[in-house]
């Protein structure tokens, strides 16, 4: 397994190189968006929104962080299919066009890695490549650990794997070490960061999450919440193309799905 994740990341970083080096800039708006199919899939008892591009015999699974969606992988997965690959990108479960369960007890890793093992499935599929960022790591990780016959391989980032204690919970342990203002601590009230988050505006709060780049704690405090400048400048990887794509989702979805992760953590 090792071997094949080292062969197919070189791989990409020398073909990566030469279309890089043989096609023009590409805009970043909504052209990259071109060419990706989409479908939805009926798995572990909710509707899941699926992006697929590429019809290669190997594929790679996609799983994103918060806030984000499908939409994170599309530069990789234009990538991925000119080198002959798969590439497969849900929403996962309770973001973007897949369905958004209430109750945060069905956002526990067993239902989000029971979704993967059903989609897994219906793609056809004896084993997959993993590629996780952020929860989708968390999420990576633990589909190896159930599952290890439906893992070929996995690449993580951002995200290191953390085991659970069997003598402590995450939550009193985040508490103990961060405070209340943590953002994991704040999260966890229903209703109440949502409401705050509604005050600064969708498209604000993921400009705030998706440019936020302090490797120290990240804290939303319960008196004074966030400042907020008039404009937060975005780098040169995300345009307001990218930041709309993303609002109008959460628009219609809210934040409660992917804040139900949060919520389960212990469940």
């Amino acid at each position: 397994m090792l071997r094949f994740a080292r062969g197919l990341c070189s791989r990409l970083r020398r073909r990566g190189r030469a279309l890089a080096a043989a096609a023009p800039s590409a805009p970043n708006d909504g052209r990259l968006g071109e060419g990706i199919a989409h479908r939805t899939v009926f798995v572990n008892g909710i509707n899941m929104h699926v992006s697929e591009k590429g019809d290669g015999p190997v594929v790679l699974l996609l799983l994103h962080g918060f806030p984000e969606l499908w939409y994170t992988w599309r530069h990789q997965m234009h990538r991925l299919a000119a080198l002959g690959y798969r590439a497969v990108a849900p929403d996962l479960r309770g973001f973007g066009d897949t369905e958004v369960p209430a109750d945060p007890r069905d956002y526990s890793i067993f239902h989000i890695v029971g979704d993967l093992i059903e989609l897994i499935d219906k793609l056809g599929q004896d084993q997959v490549f993993v590629v996780g960022h952020d929860w989708g790591s968390m999420v990576a990780w633990n589909l190896s650990m159930f599952r290890p016959d439906k893992v070929r391989a996995m690449v993580n980032l951002s995200q290191a794997f953390t085991p659970r204690s069997p003598s402590r919970k995450s939550l009193e342990y985040l508490r103990s070490a961060f405070g209340d203002d943590y953002y994991i601590c704040r999260f966890q009230e229903p209703g109440k960061i949502e409401a705050e988050f509604a005050s600064y505006g969708t498209a604000w709060v993921l400009k705030k999450f998706l440019t936020y780049r302090n490797p120290g704690p990240f804290y939303i405090t319960k008196d004074q919440g966030w400042s907020l400048p008039s404009e937060i400048p975005l780098p040169s990887w995300l345009s307001e193309f990218d930041i709309d794509y993303y609002s109008n989702k959460y628009e219609k979805t809210g934040f409660t799905g992917g804040l139900n992760y949060y919520r389960a953590l212990d469940l």
